[in-house]
């Protein structure tokens, strides 16, 4: 038995999949806000009760936000700040009386994407979170490529390939720096274009809606399918995947498949683009999945 947790900024979700990934039990509870202490018992209760339902013992994976510092072995980089500094792992392993695996939220998808999803069979499946912020990570034979500073996948922290002049310097990042891949391709910023062209404010959702009848919202979609085809062209050139799974709420547009491996093959540096792009198999429940899947058989 597997037991995958994913700890949210607002919800711990847990669940137990079986031997051949069948979904068992699923439990989820709000995050005890800005209480690290209270967040690391609110994780092994809901641990103990799933094993309790379940009837029997089970390992334990954890997909957060933010990594394991390889300096430190305290988080960084989480967006859930209450856990930046702190030995996750050393006390998520305390508080459950067994060892704790934990990675990246966005690892953990595209391991669940590649272990019997949209990647399955793949060798080399790169996973793109395009939500409020963009993430990603890499799974390479089904196993999470974590990199030496514990940071591969985070293309969204990169500048956006090819800017227009329009582009330039790029909106302000919370790292930071300014042009960033996530300034561009996350939920809110595709509903900041949309108003800076039209003065209409509506969310990512309504403008897929939209489009259909509307131009204005049907150009706002093209623009953010050419800027993320760009962002893509860059992860072929790098990683060259088999498949690139798109998870996150904004990957729920349909419309944005529309050409778009066309418009990547467009930019990135080959004759013919062999890598596909699907859709997320597993939706909102890769990264819980990828975390059970965090102890191989």
């Amino acid at each position: 038995m597997r037991i995958g947790v994913d700890l949210g900024g607002t919800k711990i979700e847990a669940i137990a999949l079986d031997e051949r990934g069948v979904e068992l039990v699923r439990r989820r509870v709000r995050t005890p806000a800005g209480d690290y202490r209270g967040t690391i018992e609110a994780v092994a209760a809901l641990v103990a009760g799933v094993e309790a339902e379940i009837g029997a013992p089970a390992t334990v994976g954890v997909a957060t936000p933010g990594a394991l510092s390889r300096a430190t072995g305290r988080m960084k980089n989480a967006n859930s700040t209450v856990l930046i500094g702190e030995p996750l792992d050393r006390d998520l392993s305390a508080a459950l009386g067994r060892p704790a695996r934990i990675a990246n939220d966005a690892n953990c998808f595209a391991l669940s994407e590649a272990t019997d999803g949209a990647g399955a069979g793949a060798e080399v499946v790169f996973g793109v979170i395009l939500g409020t912020g963009v993430g990603g990570g890499l799974a390479v034979g089904g196993r999470i490529v974590e990199g030496r500073n514990a940071i591969a996948g985070e293309w969204g922290h990169n500048p956006l390939p090819w800017p227009t002049d329009a582009e330039r310097l790029g909106p302000a990042c919370y790292c930071g720096r300014r042009g960033c891949v996530e300034t561009f391709l996350a939920g809110p910023s595709l509903s900041r274009d949309h108003f800076e062209a039209t003065g209409a404010r509506l969310s990512a959702a309504q403008i897929a809606a939209a489009s259909p009848a509307d131009a204005a919202a049907r150009d706002t979609l093209a623009r953010y399918r050419d800027r993320l085809a760009r962002g893509l062209a860059t992860i072929v050139n790098i990683v060259d995947p088999d498949v690139i799974v798109l998870g996150g709420g904004v990957s729920n547009i349909e419309a944005l498949y529309d050409g778009l491996t066309d418009l990547i093959a467009r930019y990135a540096f080959t004759d013919a683009l062999a890598t596909q792009v699907r859709k997320a198999a597993h939706g909102d429940s890769s990264g819980v999945r990828g975390a059970a899947w965090l102890w191989p058989a």
